[in-house]
């Protein structure tokens, strides 16, 4: 655990998935806040968060869930992101820090900080995790364990919140880095959304395979196309927002990616062995990389 401290008085959570539900059992765990609101779209995921000890209270009104909160954080998908900022900029206190989990910040900085009012500071992040799961009863605690954040404030950002923000993710237990927002979109467009990419084309050719072969690819599936399938089985719509909302920088490493299927394809035609692995070598080093790193 980590020996920085940090504590809200009273925490608004928008939205609670799998991230906002696991963020909720951090706080539940580490006491750090006083009071936590829950805002959803619908009743249900408001039981759910209820029975599972997430809420001190909960709303389906967003502007009503702010009242009063001296951090409030986006965890929907960024698609909501506009149309809930202007529902809940009236009731946002002075010295309140908004906050969210979106895997685009450059939109998230475009979109909210014209916004905010004066005194209220915009600390966009990205916890770096998950799972294929959605909805509150996904979420859990150890989510966060040794994985990383990446925080995307202004440079004229409020330090003091920014560090509140930086403090509240180690005490989830994850290592946080400050970034410029562009340059985090450019990243995560080859290390996430890429590979989401892929894997749903990957899973949708399957789909549309004659009914006996679909059979057949669901009845033998190897590890790599279940890993496929796995990662192809994230919330349709965060993702449609991912893209849509990222879309320069995952076109741009597409172009790239579709360069590089064409050399492949070219090499397996004119059976160019040693360039193939010469290619898989390489890409060995990534994976030794990642285990080393404790990424796996």
């Amino acid at each position: 655990m980590t020996s920085i401290t940090v504590h809200f008085k009273r925490v608004a959570l928008i939205g609670i998935g799998l991230i906002g539900s696991s963020l909720a059992r951090v706080m539940r765990r580490d006491n750090i806040a006083d009071h936590i609101v829950i805002n959803a779209r619908t009743q249900k995921s408001l039981d759910t968060a209820t029975d599972l000890g997430l809420a001190d209270s909960t709303t389906l009104d967003p502007a009503e869930a702010v009242k009063g909160a001296d951090l409030v954080v986006f965890c929907t998908p960024i698609g909501s992101y506009e149309a809930l900022a202007k529902t809940i900029v009236p009731n946002l206190e002075t010295g309140c820090i908004v906050s969210d989990v979106g895997s685009v910040k450059k939109m998230v900085i475009d979109i909210l900080a014209p916004l905010m009012p004066d005194g209220v500071h915009l600390v966009p992040g990205h916890p770096i995790a998950g799972t294929e799961h959605s909805g509150p009863e996904a979420g859990f605690a150890e989510l966060f364990q040794d994985r990383w954040c990446i925080l995307t404030p202004a440079k004229d950002a409020d330090q003091t919140a920014v560090d509140k923000v930086t403090a509240l993710w180690t005490t989830a237990n994850m290592k946080v880095e400050i970034m410029d927002a562009v340059h985090h979109d450019h990243v995560l467009a080859i290390t996430s959304h890429l590979p989401h990419l892929i894997a749903y084309t990957i899973v949708g050719t399957a789909t549309d395979l004659a009914d006996d072969l679909e059979q057949e690819v669901v009845k033998y599936s190897a590890s790599g196309f279940r890993d496929f399938t796995r990662i192809a089985a994230s919330d349709p719509t965060m993702w449609r927002d991912i893209f849509l909302n990222n879309r320069e920088a995952v076109l741009d490493i597409l172009g790239r990616f579709s360069e590089d299927l064409t050399a492949m394809q070219r090499a397996i035609r004119h059976g160019e062995g040693d360039t193939l692995v010469d290619a898989f070598t390489r890409t060995r080093e990534i994976r030794r990389k990642i285990i080393d790193a404790k990424q796996d």
